[in-house]
């Protein structure tokens, strides 16, 4: 997901909506713009109350009648259900879709067994990250992924101009954008409990990271056991015909316990699980090992390369990066996006790419980069916030323990 300050920016709206007049504010902040594009479910969220924003080109909800914070909790007591339908997915296929894969991302998609998938990273030439995405291998011949909305048109983009290169050289790769489904994400202790109502086959089989097509609510749908809250749940790609039936089912079957919840939430939610934020955590600049995501290298990709930046990342895994991303608590008010890091002689160590107020965890969490050397557990640092230093140390990641789907 990319974004800037989405907490801030919801709890702003809930501030102004508050304090000054309303009908102001609304067309202010929540007016439907010709120029946005809106999901299946945009009717259906200004229906439940939700505020609408621009987001990546999009008229998507920030939160709804509950605060962002009350939403947050809600999702790792009970459960969310979110729009991300304004995220692209699109389906490789062909018997060379997995070697052209391999040569834009640093994961072993041919290790991947069918129906399973990964986080990845598309790198460039300089081993920076172009954007991350959850891959599914669905067969030998079928790659289904998904892609960030800030950067769906660098992205498709990017695929394009090496799948024409890769055809003719007569690799046999295709590629079709799902602009006809729309993508749910349900979140949370109920998501399993809840969406089991809705389908004949048996979750308890779908792991973590595991991918199937089935029917569920009368749709064929594309289920994936992944999310971006640290909680156990699903992503569900559904004809989009049919996104608001779903919706409405998955309410209905939750007894009133799981919520429609929006961005805002969603941004905390990731925080708290220690997760990149792309354009935020991660950039064209930041190499997956710098990011710490060396787990998501495959270890023959290692061995291997064959991935754009290959040299750049390779010799990092060797020599280890100059730059590391690291956890943050700190006093005071919460740190934002660029805010300095420094030691505590006052030396620039480093600088916050994304921050806020944990609703769980009830202080302020952060993450950034600091140089290598100064990213041990438990280093204490100054983090400036308008200017002024507070007290704060490294921790590690997440903050919220994850509670992923996974054989025991």
């Amino acid at each position: 997901m990319r974004g800037g300050s989405l907490w801030q920016l919801g709890q702003s709206i809930t501030r102004r909506l508050a304090q000054s007049d309303k009908k102001a504010v609304s067309r202010r902040y929540f007016a439907s713009d010709a120029d946005l594009k809106k999901t299946a479910l945009y009717d259906f969220h200004v229906a439940h109350g939700g505020k609408m924003v621009p987001f990546a080109g999009w008229s998507m909800p920030i939160q709804y009648k509950d605060s962002i914070i009350d939403s947050t909790v809600n999702c790792r007591v009970n459960g969310s259900l979110f729009d991300v339908a304004h995220m692209c997915g699109l389906s490789l296929k062909g018997k060379d879709c997995v070697p052209f894969l391999e040569t834009l991302v640093v994961a072993d998609v041919a290790g991947l067994a069918p129906g399973t998938g990964s986080l990845t990273v598309f790198t460039n030439e300089k081993g920076g990250a172009i954007d991350d995405s959850v891959i599914t291998k669905v067969t030998d011949e079928h790659i289904y992924l998904v892609v960030n909305a800030g950067c769906r048109d660098k992205d498709l983009a990017h695929i394009e101009e090496h799948m024409k290169a890769f055809k003719s050289k007569g690799g046999d790769v295709s590629w079709h954008i799902h602009d006809e489904r729309s993508l749910l994400a349900l979140q949370g202790p109920l998501a399993a409990p809840v969406l089991q109502h809705l389908t004949k086959e048996d979750l308890s089989k779908l792991y973590f990271g595991q991918f199937q097509i089935l029917d569920i609510n009368g749709s064929t749908c594309f289920l994936t056991r992944t999310g971006y809250t640290g909680e156990d749940g699903f992503e569900i790609s559904v004809p989009s015909e049919n996104a608001v039936d779903l919706a409405k089912a998955i309410l209905e079957k939750s007894e009133g316990k799981v919520r429609l919840t929006g961005l805002g939430a969603r941004d905390s939610l990731r925080l708290e699980a220690g997760l990149c934020l792309y354009g935020n955590d991660m950039e064209q600049h930041i190499s997956p090992v710098e990011a710490g995501l060396t787990w998501a290298i495959g270890k023959r990709r290692r061995a291997e390369g064959g991935f754009l930046g290959a040299d750049v990342i390779l010799k990092q895994l060797q020599d280890g990066p100059t730059i590391r991303r690291v956890g943050f608590f700190s006093s005071g008010p919460p740190a934002r996006s660029h805010s300095e890091v420094h030691d505590e002689s006052g030396n620039k160590i480093g600088e916050i790419t994304s921050g806020g107020f944990s609703p769980n965890l009830k202080k302020n969490i952060a993450m950034g980069y600091v140089k290598s050397g100064q990213h041990k557990t438990g280093t204490k640092v100054k983090i400036l916030v308008r200017g002024k230093p507070y007290e704060g140390n490294i921790t590690k990641m997440p903050f919220v323990a994850t509670k992923y789907y996974k054989p025991s």
